[in-house]
Formats: structure tokens, sequence, C-alpha cells
């Protein structure tokens, strides 16, 4: 990539275009041509207006930025042979979605030729550049991470864990399972993703694929391997009711971490809210906790899950409650329209109707008398407001997956080949990963990553053509005062 390079001779600037090139290991400047001179910090062009002409304009901003926090993590290092190629796809995703067979028009628009040297993009390149991501997806993650929480000085002493689901278009993908997915609906293929991200910054770790039809908790006994090579320094694992089970918190104990769970209302943890709840109101000033907009009233008993010791927080929700009861009793009035019909209910309704229509009184307050409850269980001894913020504050897994999804559109996956059904998912997972750097440079703006793309996006590269020295030279358009503050949040002296 070329830049501009000052050279002083005597008391006079001079500018030329110079690019970096690397021979037998080191790097030297190679001259490109004359620009003009320096008057007053301001760049004086050794040509005039009449002698240009505009030939080509690129989009620029956002991909420089992109790419800019790419190279300081060393990605297109890590990323070997087809580093380019796989990181215009992360940029697409980022910015402006293409299907890889619609990617080399996509990327005529761009600037992206002179941002990743590269002198052409086709269709069969890209294929090539996704296949060659399968043989060190692992590896390749863990190098990025490292590369990350080095240069962040990332907080990763708190790891949450999510699972979710997507779906695939055909039915020729062999690890594609027919499934509900995640919002509740039946539809194509699925396919599972785990994805772990750091608790404090929200910055992903680690992400694996798994056959649509595999249970939540298994994907964790999997990942569990992956995590034990990162060498991260044991911490807090979090993790949904989902995932819980006796193996994962004793695989995750293991490797010297604790356990922040949530734990399913079985016969045993109803039996233990009753006892509570029967020597003292859980609803106590003492017991008040404000997260996200919620208040969460808990209490807390020692408790021993599987052989495991810990502590169980027993948490209530008023405004939950009332939302569970009321939207019951909506699904139970529509049924009773229904039956008076003689017309077919939803399933899972029939239980509080008699043979006859009639409603069943004790099956529905049997039904509600958990409304609005949770449970969560931890190996680490800390504060009962602490537990219970901790769990609930970690959503930053599910923001990632609605990065993932949405802005990177992760689904749907057009792909079928298995190679190729990862490796697309990898390159969602890296635009992901970007992304969510820039979200934590951008902290202090107050802006989200997306808009800070799009209020990039008329910084353009200008191909100007000089009719009278027959020569080519690029100029980067103007910025705002806002474009100008978004490029010294990435990194100051851009």
């Amino acid at each position: 990539m070329s830049y501009i390079r000052k050279i002083k001779k005597g008391n006079k600037i001079y500018l030329a275009e110079v690019e970096g090139k690397r021979i037998d290991g080191k790097v030297v400047q190679k001259h490109i041509r004359y620009i003009g001179k320096e008057v007053n910090k301001k760049t004086s062009v050794s040509i005039t207006s009449t002698d240009l002409e505009v030939e080509d304009v690129k989009i620029h901003g956002p991909l420089f930025i992109l790419h800019e926090i790419a190279t300081e993590i060393n990605l297109p290092e890590i990323l070997g042979e087809y580093s380019s190629e796989i990181l215009s796809m992360v940029y697409a995703h980022c910015l402006d979605y293409k299907s890889v067979n619609n990617m080399p028009e996509w990327y005529k628009r761009t600037d992206l030729n002179t941002i990743l040297d590269l002198e052409g993009l086709t269709e069969d390149t890209l294929l090539s550049a996704l296949d060659s991501l399968e043989s060190n997806g692992d590896e390749c993650q863990k190098e990025i991470f490292h590369n990350v929480r080095k240069k962040y000085r990332l907080n990763s002493r708190g790891i949450v864990y999510d699972v979710t689901n997507t779906y695939l278009y055909g039915k020729k993908c062999l690890f594609g399972k027919i499934g509900k997915s995640k919002e509740g609906k039946r539809q194509n293929l699925l396919i599972q993703i785990g994805l772990a991200t750091t608790q404090k910054e929200g910055i992903p770790v680690f992400h694996k694929t798994f056959d649509g039809n595999i249970h939540d908790s298994k994907t964790l006994n999997d990942l569990v391997h992956t995590f034990a090579k990162y060498k991260i320094p044991p911490g807090l694992f979090i993790y949904d009711r989902g995932i819980t089970s006796v193996k994962n918190i004793n695989y995750i104990g293991e490797l010297g971490w604790d356990t922040l769970c949530g734990v399913s209302i079985k016969d045993r943890e109803k039996n233990i809210i009753r006892k509570v709840l029967k020597d003292e109101p859980i609803i106590d000033i003492n017991n008040r906790c404000s997260i996200n907009n919620n208040t969460i009233y808990t209490q807390c008993v020692n408790h021993n899950f599987g052989g495991v010791k810990g502590k169980l927080a027993i948490c209530f929700n008023r405004k939950k409650q009332l939302d569970i009861h009321e939207s019951r009793l909506d699904e139970i009035t529509n049924a009773q329209r229904l039956l008076s019909s003689k017309n077919k209910i939803k399933d899972g309704l029939e239980k509080y109707f008699t043979a006859s229509g009639r409603l069943r009184i004790q099956e529905l307050k049997k039904a509600e008398e958990f409304d609005g409850y949770s449970c969560i269980f931890s190996t680490k001894k800390i504060s009962n407001k602490d537990m219970v913020q901790l769990y609930f504050d970690k959503d930053v897994v599910e923001k990632a997956f609605r990065t993932l999804k949405g802005i990177t559109n992760l689904r749907p996956i057009r792909h079928w080949l298995y190679n190729r059904v990862t490796a697309h998912i990898f390159i969602c997972y890296l635009s992901c990963l970007l992304l969510s750097i820039l979200k934590m440079k951008l902290k202090k703006l107050e802006i989200s990553p997306t808009q800070a793309l799009e209020d990039l996006h008329s910084m353009y590269r200008v191909c100007l053509y000089d009719k009278k020295k027959k020569r080519k030279f690029y100029r980067t358009v103007i910025l705002s005062k806002h474009q100008e503050n978004i490029l010294k949040a990435i990194k100051r002296k851009l």
C-alpha cells in the first residue's frame, strides 16, 4: 500500500508517493511519483487544476479503518496465503454484504485493490479462500484472541458462553438437521453455533459449529478442550441453564475455573424455593437489585449441585411474573373460544381443560406458582448482588449473536459443503470480532460501529489523472470534523 513521504531539503519539505516493499527480509521504500511540496503545513500539488481530470472514485473510509484494526491484531499474517481474499469477505460482511458470486462487482466499487493489494477478485479465488480456512480454524482463533488480548489488555477473567442456531438453504448439508430455531420456528435445516466472549468487553474468544440436533449442554463438553488450549488465567465461566450440567461444571472446575450458571427449576429446586419463601418473604429492600431496567429480588442458600458445592440464588422478577401470567391467560382465553366452536387448540394447553372444555383452576394455579422465578448456581464465593448482576448482565454474547445474524448476515447460509459452511461462519465470526473491537474504541464517542462505518462512507479515495504529465495519483477527500474524531478514536495518528 502506498503512502506520502515528507522529504526535507534545506528549509523546504517535498512530498513524494512511495510504497513499502519487502526485499530480502527488509522493508525498503520504492519511489512512485513526486507530488508537490508542503507550505505552511498544507500540501501544494505540483500541477494546475486544468491539467486534472477525475478518473475514478472508490469507497475508502470504512474499509480503511476495518483494515487498520485487522492489521493491529495481525490478521493478514495469521490468515495466510489467502488473507487478502478472506479479509475482503470479512469487510464485505461488516459493510454491504454480498454473496460470493456477487463479491467481484461490489469489489470494483471499493478501494480494496489498494488496501489489500488485490489485483482482481473472482468467484473461484474466493471459494479457494473459503476452502483454505478448514485446515487451521481452531489454531487461527487461538492466535487471534491472544493477539487481541495482548493488544487491548482485555480482562479475560470472565468468559460468557452461549449457543444459537441458524438455518441453511436446501437440504444437502449433512450436518444440518430439522429442528426448532431459537425464535421458536420450525423451518429449514439448522446448525448450532457455540460462541464465547469476554464478559467485560464482549470480545469474541472462540466459536465452533455443530450439527443442528446437538443439545446445547453437549456443545460445551467439546469446547472445554478447545478452551483449555488457550491457557487463560482462571476466572469465572458464565453460561445459561440450557448448557448447565454436572459434567460441564466439573469440566470447567478441572481447568481451575469457577462456574456461574442458570439452573432449570425442577422438583428439587421447587422444594427449595417453597422452603425459602416459607421462612422469609423474598420481596424485601435488602434483597433488591436493579439490573438492565429490571428489579430482581434475590435470596441465596448453600447448595450441592450433583456433588459440587456452591451457592444457589433464588431470583424473582415481578414484572416478568406479570408478563408470563397475562400471556398465559391470553392463550387460555383464546383456547376457550376455540373449544366453544369445536376447533383445535394450541399444543400444551389441553392440560388446563377437562374433556367437556371446563377450565381446571387448580392446574392453572399450579402453573402460576413459579412465574417470574429463576435460579442461579455459583461455585465462586461472591456477594449475592455480584452473583445476580454478573449473570443477568451476560447479554454481551447475545449482542454478539445479534451482530452475527444481523449486521454480518450470518443467515441464511447458501453453501452446503461442510467446509464452506464452517468457513462462512468463520468469516462472520471475524466480522463480529472487528465490529466488537471498533465498538470498544468508539466508546467515548457514544456511537455504534455501524453508525461510524456509515459516517465514513463519504470518505472516498479519488483517482486523478494529470493530462499534461500523463500520470495518475490519488487523493482522499477532505474529512469532516466528525470523521476526523472517528479516525482519532481508532488510532490517534490517523
